[in-house]
């Protein structure tokens, strides 16, 4: 635990769609309420579990779009409703960032807090944990934002990047720069100079330092929702956010602030992170049998490599001489995909909103 644990916060994000991951994924169930690694647990469970240890269950807030509200009730009974941030509309990441920060400060003036997706996967707990700490206790002390980075382990051309500097405290370097999404070529001098992370979006920081941030750098949405300080941590808060919030800009929160603002930190990490943002990623981290082959279900794989099949309970499925494709079969919707070409599904479920709406 850390050592101001009384003040320390978690918000866990729990609102996205997850459109590369259909037709697993879908807007009345999204893929951190699924059991995606076949293990028992959503990703939104494990992401909960997670953060045991760094602050009680009743200092964890999820922020999340309101049709979510009982699912996640359902999937993290510790909970109580006030604990459930539900946004009336879906405006990026900066809007709900910033009212997270108006809620903890209400309730903790001195709210030291870690906000964070629901989606990833973390492979060594333990690290991570000693990361978030050595976050958490720069934070405390200093007027500061800070992200996680990952140490870079190939030239991914699917991640935004963080170039760091100095080291101004045990863990912790100052942030030079972020980077956008880059090309290979680009992605490749990033990993070979040993100065760019991976941007996680895993953010650490005061209340009032990331609220000093919105007020300097994205003064709209802090004005928007300072007009909810009498009302925060009451039953009208939420009839506030319903007017107010859908107002805000649609924005990320690093557009917004952490672009922008020059009291940026990053504390360089490596635990097994995965975004776990398409098919493919699943592929990668899930245990493979001999042939590379992700098997989850009832499943025969004849002559077939590098294939991952997903399939229902109850429903036996046989493949044969199949190589690089995603087959995820759902009581309604049956997709085989080339695993090369899976950054297209995202485009795929634009083509069912057109044709099928009904299955999205």
């Amino acid at each position: 635990m850390t050592t101001s644990n009384a003040h320390t916060y978690v918000a866990i994000m729990a609102g996205g769609v997850g459109s590369r991951f259909w037709p697993g994924s879908r807007e009345s169930r999204p893929k951190q309420f699924l059991d995606m690694l076949g293990i028992g647990k959503s990703l939104l469970r494990l992401t909960f579990e997670r953060f045991l240890p760094v602050c009680p269950a009743s200092h964890i807030y999820i922020v999340t779009n309101a049709a979510y509200r009982d699912l996640i009730l359902e999937q993290l009974p510790e909970l109580t409703t006030d604990q459930i941030l539900c946004e009336p509309s879906r405006n990026n990441t900066a809007p709900c960032v910033a009212w997270t920060a108006f809620k903890l400060a209400a309730l903790d003036p001195e709210a030291n807090f870690v906000i964070a997706p629901s989606d990833a996967i973390v492979l060594k707990e333990q690290a991570f944990l000693e990361k978030i700490n050595t976050a958490l206790a720069f934070s405390a002390t200093h007027n500061a934002l800070v992200t996680l980075g990952i140490e870079p382990s190939r030239p991914d051309t699917g991640y935004g990047y963080i170039q760091f500097g100095e080291e101004v405290s045990i863990g912790v370097r100052r942030v030079l720069r972020f980077a956008e999404k880059p090309s290979l070529a680009t992605a490749q001098e990033y990993v070979e100079s040993g100065e760019y992370l991976w941007n996680a979006g895993i953010f650490v920081w005061r209340a009032q330092s990331v609220l000093s941030a919105y007020r300097t750098h994205a003064p709209e949405i802090y004005s928007i929702l300072e007009k909810g300080m009498e009302v925060y941590n009451t039953p009208d808060e939420q009839t506030f956010i319903n007017t107010a919030y859908p107002t805000t800009p649609n924005i990320s929160v690093d557009f917004a602030i952490m672009e922008k603002a020059e009291n940026v930190y990053t504390v360089p990490s490596e635990f097994g992170w995965s975004d776990l943002g398409t098919w493919a990623s699943l592929h990668a981290e899930c245990p493979r049998d001999e042939y590379d082959n992700v098997l989850q279900g009832n499943v025969i794989a004849l002559d077939t490599d590098n294939t991952l099949v997903r399939i229902p309970p109850g429903k036996l499925a046989v493949v044969k001489d199949l190589s690089d494709y995603i087959i995820v079969d759902t009581p309604d919707v049956l997709m085989i995909y080339p695993k090369s070409k899976e950054q297209e599904v995202k485009q795929v479920t634009n083509l069912v909103k057109e044709r099928a709406p009904d299955y999205l």
